[in-house]
């Protein structure tokens, strides 16, 4: 019997890297992209290393730019595997205001934060539908409900992350669906080098891929709709 997948985007590091750590430990194949193939080779043999019986597959892909999306999700169709889980993770943030912010930031941001989760969902959904069971998850952020000053189009496409997710949810009631927004606070990932504060100001990744796999394993008559994380000391 194959063992279940995962889907994960952005997944060499920070959060995505510990969702796969996590969901590899407990079994899960996995599906996975992200820009640099280096970054992707050095994963797929630490984790079938340390998971002996876990297949870790890959493509490269820039997932801010709509073919290449579809294209990730072509080759996990044709994998033709049941999709268990998806995590759209893929995203980045820019400092900056919406007054004085680079020109295009805001277009970046949406199709790299909101279009990325948007057509991948689209593309893969549709065999959760048949096999009536699944469950999506999308890594939206504290700045999807709580707009700050030098967010800027950060805070605009996470808000729009979370809106799709509520959507999302309401539409995938019918068909066992699970759909669940991901809200994290400040977490160590490489976003935050060169920020000089103690690591306890931080969430850990792992915070988020534990998270993520306590609200997967419910049984299937309860979903836990949202999860929010910040930082025990408060945000930054």
């Amino acid at each position: 019997m194959p063992n279940k997948l995962i889907v994960v985007t952005g997944g060499t590091k920070g959060i995505g890297r510990a969702i796969i750590e996590k969901f590899a430990a407990q079994g899960f194949d996995i599906a996975t992209t992200a820009r640099k193939l280096d970054n992707l080779q050095e994963l797929k043999l630490d984790i079938e290393t340390r998971f002996a019986n876990v297949n870790l597959n890959f493509i490269a892909a820039d997932l801010s730019v709509k073919s290449e999306v579809e294209k990730f999700g072509k080759f996990v169709l044709d994998l033709e595997q049941p999709i268990q889980i998806l995590v759209n993770n893929t995203g980045f943030f820019v400092p900056g205001q919406i007054h004085s912010e680079a020109e295009g930031q805001l277009e970046l941001m949406i199709n790299t934060n909101l279009y990325s989760a948007y057509y991948l969902s689209r593309a893969l959904i549709n065999g959760m539908i048949v096999q009536k069971s699944g469950h999506v998850f999308n890594i939206c952020s504290t700045a999807s409900t709580m707009p700050y000053v030098n967010g800027g189009s950060y805070c605009i496409s996470k808000f729009a992350l979370y809106g799709m997710t509520k959507v999302l949810r309401e539409e995938m009631k019918a068909y066992n669906i699970k759909v669940t927004a991901i809200l994290p606070g400040a977490t160590k990932t490489a976003s935050w080098d060169g920020v000089n504060l103690p690591d306890e100001r931080f969430v850990k990744a792992s915070d988020v891929s534990e998270a993520i796999f306590s609200a997967y394993s419910l049984s299937a008559s309860a979903t836990i709709e949202e999860i929010l994380i910040r930082p025990q000391l408060g945000d930054i």
